[in-house]
């Protein structure tokens, strides 16, 4: 069984709570997805659907069901409808057992309206239909119960308790267990097939164990395992009773896992059973599917038995008066299932208004809780989930079936499957030794141009290593020359324009700017080009104008941004305006505006030569941890990487003419302590992200329209990186479509990345890939004629070798049939017309045997030279 977390179907908007309660967090229908929700005071349940709504987005919606916990001293029974229409105000039922602290529930599976209720120490059994007093009270158990469960065929009920009994009830035979035995601790119960009941818990070593029983004798388990995470096993009733069949480790704590039931499984994509994982911010579901040859095509009976349906075999009464009917079984197969029939026209108003009216949206039923079990729909088939066809349908032309594919799927990225790669060996720096793994979160770890890195080292002096990338392999082990600070270093950038110059900020308020001698460092430097002074507390950052050389501006702590004339050597603006730490800052394309966003929830755009208070400001991320802002879409968004309210990482898109409408377009991204750092690529709109200490490198498309951010692949690398910058793009390799090349830095390593998009055709130049890049390594204006009111653009550049053709101008090829017509391989075959087909076949390589043999037409020899001489 292969195991898939479907990462696009996640329910995102989740507080799940870490309630100390023995009932489970989260429980799934066919249809809807109950679990609980973090609130002070408790009692609150949180709803959404298995499957997205028409926008293909999940509702998370909330129902106040108790004013404390969900589990308290009564039982209240709720009808719910769709998480997008209005919830009842009050519910359908409440009993009011009064055992104490109410903590368990679980429905009878053959009847409706029956329910077994788990009291502080007692196992209650309920009629719903009789709210006055339970049908039966079992035997008061040693302590807390931890778990009930009814058997399939709902004849007996079993539990587990903290004082480590495992029970087997008959409640309609006798108040007291007909078995007992002394189990794990903390356990829960399941029943499986037949006879087979399913523990887990602790064993004397506190190492979590699962064991299977047969129940009609509990002296011993009969098959045990131990586990981690969330494991999947196959239960049978003979050797070797339990088999691993996947093992499944999650990134996240988990709150609870619950099951959806088998009519909502993708039985087309041989779906075997899914899962879903409630985490503090979010659902996960986890599918399990088999792999099979045709999956997607065929319908697989033999993994898909008639699975029970959701009519109730009888009421409670006749359950309690001895029945035991069993639920009626369904079919999975789609083809057989009946058909949804669509309501008529005229009836749609009608349902509109009772959506608005009175009964909030959600229908109604003679009888209260008439069923226990999920609300399923047997005629929703599975296999319209994954877009695939399980008749045999005339197959629609290329152009078709590509356009119906994206009607399905929506719009797609061209670069969805680009893939990063480390460059080989020989170009990485290893043996660094010493590297700083503590510099602010404002800062992205180290920085490079085209010709060298620098590297901060965990040094006092605030020191910084500066390699060549001229001269890659091991470094020695001796101490190397270093530029000498001083003082910590927060900061530090590259002059984008001078491969030489680098400007460093320190903890004392000044800036230093360093010249790096031709070939690099053959000593320690200890006194700076220019030193920069203004700002009254420590820096938080510093950027170089794109456009216009020796102009810099920083950020401080004294809540002030501050532009510098390396020029000249000072100061030439202040601009105003924060109230709190400023996160980051991001000069436009066009070099006259600058962005920043900061801790006090505001993302502002300032003019600086025409004032010194912002422009435009409006709302930011709500998490006060760390956030970056760049300029996207040819200046005309913002895209600001963050974190929400509940500390998970986000990205948010702005307009940059309505900064005060707030984020048009946002997506939660992970949950992660570290600043997601971008770098985007203006020629593709490509913006890949991560964030220092991950392995996880994120990449999106950004469209200025829906959906704005469009997903590619991820690279991941093999350990934590501590940053990762990136080269000009005329360092890249368009023979093999490379779009991007950076240089991660490791512990102890600079190791060159490159992400390169995948095409059949490498032999032609990509050039709906490769537009005219800018030369953005060249100043188009200087610092002076800027500060005055100039402005410049860096001129573009062709990327195209000359010995390569545009793939635009490739010759056509004339389209070759890959693939026989389906009806070649439908086409069924009689055993007969096969026999005589490989008859045929063997024939044709033997060759006809009435041909004369090849030694026949040679010529013989003459008598007379058959006479030898004597």
């Amino acid at each position: 069984v292969n195991r898939f977390i479907i990462e696009d179907e996640w329910i995102n908007n989740v507080h799940a709570g870490s309630f100390s309660c023995q009932g489970n967090h989260i429980k799934a229908s066919s249809k809807l997805v109950a679990f609980n929700m973090e609130q002070a005071g408790g009692g609150m349940l949180g709803l959404s659907s298995v499957k997205p709504g028409p926008d293909g987005q999940w509702t998370v919606t909330q129902i106040s069901c108790h004013s404390g916990l969900c589990c308290l001293f009564h039982v209240k029974l709720w009808r719910l409808c769709d998480p997008e229409l209005e919830q009842p105000s009050s519910p359908e039922l409440t009993l009011h057992p009064g055992q104490g602290r109410l903590e368990l529930v679980h429905f009878h599976p053959t009847s409706s309206g029956l329910l077994a209720v788990g009291a502080a120490k007692s196992p209650l059994i309920w009629d719903t239909s009789r709210q006055d007093a339970p049908l039966a009270v079992l035997e008061q158990h040693g302590d807390h119960l931890q778990s009930l469960s009814w058997k399939r065929d709902g004849s007996l009920l079993a539990t587990s308790c903290k004082d480590k009994m495992l029970r087997v009830f008959d409640p309609r035979a006798q108040l007291t267990p007909v078995q007992s035995l002394q189990n794990n601790k903390d356990s829960r119960v399941l029943w499986a097939k037949d006879d087979l009941l399913l523990t887990t818990g602790f064993d004397m070593i506190r190492t979590r164990e699962v064991k299977l029983w047969d129940s009609r004798n509990l002296s011993s388990s009969i098959s045990s395992f131990h586990f981690n995470a969330i494991d999947c096993f196959e239960v049978t009733s003979s050797e070797p009773f339990l088999s691993q069949v996947s093992h499944c480790l999650v990134d996240n704590s988990t709150r609870g896992v619950a099951m959806v039931p088998k009519v909502v499984l993708d039985v087309m994509s041989c779906e075997v059973m899914r899962v879903l994982q409630l985490t503090d911010s979010c659902i996960v579901p986890v599918s399990y599917q088999v792999p099979r040859k045709n999956s997607g095509q065929e319908f697989h009976e033999d993994l898909y038995p008639d699975t029970v349906g959701s009519t109730p075999a009888m009421s409670a009464e006749e359950w309690w008066q001895g029945g035991n009917k069993q639920v009626e079984k369904v079919g999975l197969n789609p083809d057989r299932r009946p058909k949804p029939k669509a309501p008529p026209a005229k009836q749609m108003p009608a349902k509109k208004e009772v959506a608005r009216g009175g009964s909030h949206g959600c229908s109604t039923s003679s009888s209260p809780l008439s069923t226990p079990s999920s609300s399923a729909d047997p005629s929703r088939s599975p296999s319209s989930t994954s877009g695939l066809s399980s008749g045999f349908l005339p197959s629609p032309s290329p152009s078709q079936s590509a356009k119906a594919i994206q009607s399905l799927l929506g719009p797609t990225s061209k670069f969805r499957h680009i893939q990063g790669a480390v460059m080989h060996r020989d170009t990485h720096i290893t043996n660094i030794r010493g590297l700083n793994l503590t510099t602010p979160g404002e800062c992205d770890g180290f920085c490079v141009n085209r010709q060298r890195m620098a590297v901060p080292l965990a040094i006092s002096g605030g020191q910084i290593a500066v390699f060549e990338r001229s001269q890659p392999g091991k470094l020695p082990d001796t101490a190397l020359p270093t530029i000498q600070n001083s003082v910590n270093v927060v900061d530090f950038s590259w002059d984008p324009f001078d491969t030489h110059r680098l400007a460093v900020a320190g903890d004392d308020a000044k800036i230093r700017v360093w010249q790096v001698p031709e070939g690099g460092l053959k000593e320690t430097l200890t006194e700076p080009e220019l030193i920069l002074q203004g700002h009254t507390e420590k820096i938080y950052s510093i950027k170089f104008h794109p456009l216009a050389s020796g102009l810099l501006v920083s950020s401080s702590y004294d809540l002030t941004v501050r532009l510098w004339n390396l020029e000249s050597g000072g100061e030439v603006k202040i601009l105003t305006g924060h109230q709190d730490q400023v996160f980051g800052m991001a000069w436009s394309p066009d070099g006259k505006l600058l962005a920043t966003v900061s801790k006090d929830g505001k993302v502002r755009i300032y003019d600086p030569r025409k004032s010194t208070a912002p422009v435009q400001e409006g709302p930011g991320p709500d998490g006060p941890r760390g956030a970056r802002i760049l300029w996207v879409c040819e200046g005309k968004y913002l895209l600001v990487s963050g974190f929400d309210s509940r500390s998970e990482r986000q990205l948010c898109l702005y307009s940059a003419d309505s900064l005060s409408s707030g984020a048009i377009a946002s997506t939660q991204v992970d949950v992660s302590p570290s600043t997601l750092i971008p770098f985007y690529d203006p020629d593709t709109s490509v913006v890949i992200l991560t964030g220092k200490g991950d392995t996880r490198v994120l990449i999106y498309e950004i469209v200025p329209e829906e959906p704005y951010f469009m997903d590619c692949s991820c690279f991941n690398s093999p350990e934590p990186h501590k940053g990762l910058a990136f080269l000009p793009k005329t360092e890249c390799n368009v023979r093999d479509v490379e779009i991007a090349v950076g240089l991660m830095l490791t512990k102890a390593t600079v190791e060159p990345v490159a992400f390169r998009v995948p095409r059949v055709k490498k032999e032609f130049f990509q050039d709906d890939v490769y537009t005219d890049t800018a030369e953005w390594w060249k100043p188009a204006l200087t610092a002076s004629a800027w500060l005055s009111g100039s402005n410049g653009q860096h001129k573009k550049i062709s990327l195209k070798p000359k010995d390569m053709t545009p793939v635009s101008e490739a010759p056509k090829e004339a389209p070759v049939r890959k693939y026989m017509p389906s009806s070649f391989y439908l086409e069924e075959k009689t055993d007969e017309q096969k026999k005589e087909e490989l008859l045929s076949a063997m024939v044709a390589k033997l060759g006809n045997m009435d041909d004369p043999l090849p030694q026949e037409s040679f010529e013989g020899v003459d008598e007379d030279e058959w006479v030898s001489d004597k």
